[in-house]
């Protein structure tokens, strides 16, 4: 066996071997070295929109006179370099690390400022020639008026806006289309409704799923009510929020150019102490998180009972079949994407549990959890996106309704009983109810033995649309 081959990088506290082939310096390393928990790496769209931050403090740092245009530009095409290929292997750090992510900052540093030096010594960047020995350093220039107490919330709204953006809301506006959808296909279907998992008065297939329609469209528009507050970064606040060492206009220059680079509409935060000291913003998106998990596993459980069976269950629907359900049961089918989902609406309520409590982890000038908000965030936003798209594609765009099954449980449901109150009394109508439900027979033969009405009332007052208001959802 031989052993890695590694070169000796320095930083503050001294040496340190890091594989010679590694991008990163010494500070990534002593971060792996210190935190071998097994949390995971952050996710990947926290460190490609760190990359981008850095991108954006480098031209903003150029606009304003901080930066020589040489290492600017360096800064900048090593930036976009690396995010044109797999750059994950090259930030290893555990999300479990020092609370203020200072590691995972330091790593993109070293990493920019090192492929930064290859193009500048190659003579790839504009005014360098080949042999160049300007050099890009990871904490006087990549870190140029920033610091991870700014640069990290940054991230993590950046991060979150971006995924929101792109990933999130695209999924439950699907999910939403999906269902209405369906609506125009069957929302005139009547069914049995159930309250305490009880027969209860008929609804349509219409109300059924507006009201799911309604979850996904109320939670989608709490999302978005949050977008302008997460927009606002803690950019410029530097170590405590006083903004030492950055430049005055820093802030609004980064943020125009991060804008750019993401298509979102950024710009400062209103207090840099609110930002760096606090998540606030991140808890209550987090909330919004949670909100939209709770209705979809709401939908997902409604969808697994409505799909029981098919012989001693519900059988209402039949979701399509995709894939076997049992090694030792022959030709049994489950439900397994509205089950995927409920485990994901588990996961990200979880997530939040979490985001509450580091949320209250902001001592005096700076929240020392911020590497689990921002990685709990992202996983929340991507799980929740991807199976909304599973539940609208492979779930609800494609079952099929027991016609016949829905209208057999309607003859004998027994509170159909309810619309003859008015006529003969609340006491009358439990004793047809019971009487029917006893005897396994329809409510109208009952019903037409215990009381005056004729066939002909009784079928009216009896059925089973009109008493869903004509099926408005």
């Amino acid at each position: 066996m031989t052993s890695q081959k590694t070169r000796i990088e320095r930083d503050s506290l001294g040496e340190i071997a890091v594989p010679a082939d590694a991008l990163y310096g010494a500070q990534t390393q002593r971060a792996i070295d210190n935190f071998p928990i097994g949390g995971g790496p952050m996710p990947r769209q926290f460190i490609e929109t760190l990359i981008m931050a850095k991108q954006a403090a480098a031209r903003a740092n150029l606009s304003l006179g901080e930066l020589d245009r040489v290492r600017a530009v360096a800064i900048d095409d090593a930036a976009s370099k690396l995010l044109a290929t797999d750059f994950m292997p090259h930030f290893p750090i555990d999300r479990f690390q020092t609370g203020s992510a200072t590691s995972t900052n330091m790593n993109a540093n070293e990493v920019l400022a090192r492929l930064a030096n290859d193009l500048i010594t190659r003579g790839e960047v504009q005014g360098a020639n080949a042999g160049d020995e300007t050099r890009v350093d990871p904490n006087d220039h990549v870190n140029r008026g920033q610091s991870s107490n700014d640069i990290i919330p940054t991230t993590i709204h950046a991060s979150a806006s971006v995924a929101i953006a792109r990933d999130l809301l695209p999924a439950l506006e699907e999910l939403t289309r999906t269902l209405r959808v369906r609506i125009d296909e069957i929302g005139h279907l009547v069914k049995t409704g159930r309250t305490h998992l009880m027969d209860a008065l008929p609804v349509t297939f219409g109300q059924v799923l507006g009201g799911w329609a309604a979850q996904v469209d109320g939670a989608r528009r709490e999302i978005q009510g949050l977008e302008p507050a997460l927009h606002q970064l803690a950019q410029g606040g530097t170590a405590v929020g006083t903004g030492v060492n950055a430049h005055p206009e820093f802030a609004g220059s980064f943020c125009r150019e991060l804008s750019a680079l993401t298509s979102l509409a950024f710009e400062p935060a209103g207090n840099h102490f609110a930002a760096q000291s606090s998540q606030d913003t991140a808890v209550a998106v987090s909330g919004a998180l949670k909100r939209t998990a709770v209705a979809l596993m709401k939908i997902a459980n409604d969808l697994r009972w409505m799909n029981s069976g098919p012989i001693a269950g519900l059988g209402e629907i039949r979701l399509p079949s995709l894939q076997p359900g049992s090694s030792i049961m022959p030709g049994k089918v489950n439900p397994v994407v509205p089950e995927a989902m409920a485990m994901v609406s588990a996961q990200v309520i979880g997530h939040d549990a979490a985001i509450t409590i580091a949320g209250q982890s902001g001592n005096f000038e700076l929240n020392v959890m911020l590497p689990l908000i921002g990685a709990n965030l992202l996983e929340m936003i991507q799980w929740l996106a991807n199976a909304s798209r599973l539940l609208a594609e492979r779930a609800i765009a494609g079952f099929e309704v027991d016609e016949g099954r829905l209208n057999e449980s309607l003859s004998r449901n027994p509170i159909l009983v309810t619309t003859l109150n008015p006529k003969i009394g609340y006491l009358k109508a439990a004793e047809i109810a019971k009487a029917a439900y006893a005897s396994g027979r329809p409510i109208i033969e009952v019903a037409l033995e215990k009381t005056d009405l004729s066939r002909g009332e009784l079928e009216q007052l009896l059925d089973p649309r009109a008493m869903t208001h004509d099926g408005k959802a």
